[in-house]
């Protein structure tokens, strides 16, 4: 990601709305799985550290970045555990070390996907769960990828279809961001076509406080539909793997 985005990015995580509903999706599809707070947890590709402590309620989390930028916004948040690890470099672990590892918004940035997820099978125990959430469909390609350095956009079977190169057992994929993808779909292809000169690339403005919080709920309200079922279409896909 570029520089320039991580302090903004670092100060909006826990009120915009889409770090909101996404996080409560993450959390209902993690409890579905995980019984106790025993567990060892890793965050891949944590960014700058907003999810980490919610993520405690269920262990013990470890965490690396591959951007030195967003490692120094988790230390100046007080995560002083999380190390910088390079996309494509091996990670400091050992076999089979953890039951759930997260990559939230990370296999995108990473030129050699199927490698990455390779490395993580291998730092999963026997029977470990990895979540995966990755944006949607290359036609929604925009000045938000190309600020965030990404490499692609997913469909479900093309992300099922690395996973499985990659060693693990698919065990779900679901589109998430359904409410929302109609306007944001629009405006991503209206972009596309007219661009006033004082156009915001990045899409994270918090605006008005009340419309911020209206659709924090909406989206999180997707949350018990992405547990139970596999919705059709959405700005990001999700995948639970099993090694």
């Amino acid at each position: 990601m570029e520089a320039d985005f991580y302090r903004q990015y670092y100060a909006l995580e826990g009120r915009h709305w889409w770090f909101v509903g996404r996080r409560e999706i993450f959390l209902r599809v993690i409890r579905g799985r995980l019984a106790g707070a025993d567990h060892e947890i890793l965050d891949f590709g944590c960014g700058t550290g907003a999810f980490l402590p919610h993520l405690e309620r269920f262990g013990r989390v470890s965490a690396v970045d591959g951007d030195e930028n967003a490692v120094a916004f988790c230390h100046e948040r007080g995560r002083h555990e999380v190390v910088h690890v390079p996309a494509d470099a091996l990670l400091p672990f050992d076999d089979e070390a953890f039951d759930l590892i997260t990559a939230l918004d990370v296999l995108e940035h990473i030129e050699d996907d199927v490698a990455a997820m390779a490395e993580l099978r291998r730092v999963l125990k026997p029977g470990g769960i990895l979540l995966a959430a990755v944006p949607a469909f290359m036609f929604l390609w925009g000045d938000q990828d190309e600020i965030s350095h990404h490499f692609r956009r997913y469909r479900a079977g093309d992300l099922g279809a690395r996973l499985r190169r990659a060693g693990f057992s698919v065990e779900k994929t679901s589109y998430f961001n359904t409410l929302m993808f109609p306007p944001i779909a629009a405006l991503r292809l209206v972009r596309r076509r007219v661009r006033a000169p004082t156009s915001e690339r990045t899409d994270f403005t918090i605006g008005p406080a009340k419309l911020n919080a209206l659709l924090g709920r909406a989206f999180g309200a997707e949350a018990g539909l992405v547990a139970r079922s596999r919705l059709p279409f959405g700005v990001s896909l999700l995948a639970v793997a099993r090694r």
